[in-house]
C-alpha cells in the first residue's frame, strides 16, 4: 500500500495504482497532498472549500486535487482518502475491491497535523 514515486518522494498506492502522496510539484504549496478524485468531485470540492482545496495548471489535467494539510479535518481527510482508494481500485483489474480489507491510515499519516472545521 505504500510505495514511492520516480523522484523517491513517498505515495499510497492499492495494488501499484497511485491513490495519494505528497505534491511534490513547485507549484504546490508546503505541506499539500495530493490525492486522486474525479473531475466532477474536484470541481465540488474546489467550489465549496477553495481555502482547503486547490489545484495548479501543473495538476489540472490529471484527476486529483492538491489538499492543504493545515486546513482540511481529519473526518473530511478520511472520506476523501476513502474515495480515493475506491478510484484506485477500480483501475486496478477486477476492481470491485470486495475482498480488500477496509482502509486503515499509515501510522505516518495519523501523525499529520489537522484543523477541524467544525472546531
Amino acid at each position: 500500500m505504500r510505495g514511492t514515486k520516480y523522484d523517491g518522494s513517498p505515495v499510497l498506492q492499492v495494488h501499484g495504482v497511485f491513490m495519494a502522496g505528497l505534491a511534490m510539484h513547485p507549484s504546490a504549496e508546503p505541506d499539500t497532498l495530493v490525492v486522486r478524485t474525479n473531475l466532477d468531485e474536484r470541481a465540488l470540492l474546489l467550489d465549496d472549500a477553495p481555502e482547503t482545496y486547490y489545484v495548479t495548471p501543473y495538476y489540472q489535467p490529471h484527476p486529483v486535487v492538491l489538499v492543504r494539510l493545515s486546513r482540511v479535518g481529519s473526518a473530511a481527510l478520511s472520506d476523501l482518502l476513502s474515495a480515493s482508494r475506491r478510484l484506485a481500485l477500480e483501475k486496478t483489474k477486477g476492481g470491485s475491491g470486495a475482498s480488500d480489507p477496509p482502509f486503515v491510515f499509515p501510522v505516518a499519516m495519523r501523525n499529520v497535523r489537522r484543523i477541524d472545521r467544525d472546531s
